[in-house]
């Protein structure tokens, strides 16, 4: 089982979904002896190369905003305690995020 096929997230995989759509319609007995797995496996390839492929844009954007955050939150405390006790703190944020 899958999600809804025809989103705007996966526009890559709209040709194959369109012949799965069209296998299915053949009837009840194509389905049945399995005429409709080839390209059911190749909808499943494509989607998860679709997920695969946003899951990671999000990831990336993510660590951007994170280093973003990290970088204001060291500029306010080094405003607020100076810029020694600040480049520690950021140092011990650093280290603890890479593990």
């Amino acid at each position: 089982m899958h999600s809804h096929l025809h989103t705007s997230y996966n526009a890559n995989c709209e040709e194959i979904m369109t012949a799965l759509d069209e296998c299915h319609a053949k009837g009840f007995l194509h389905k049945v002896i399995g005429s409709c797995n080839d390209i059911k496996r190749d909808v499943n390839k494509c989607l998860s190369a679709e997920r695969y492929q946003r899951a990671k844009r999000n990831r990336d954007d993510a660590r951007s905003n994170r280093r973003r955050v990290e970088d204001i939150w060291a500029k306010e405390r080094e405003l607020s305690q100076g810029p020694a006790v600040a480049n520690v703190a950021t140092e011990a944020n650093t280290s603890a995020a890479k593990q």
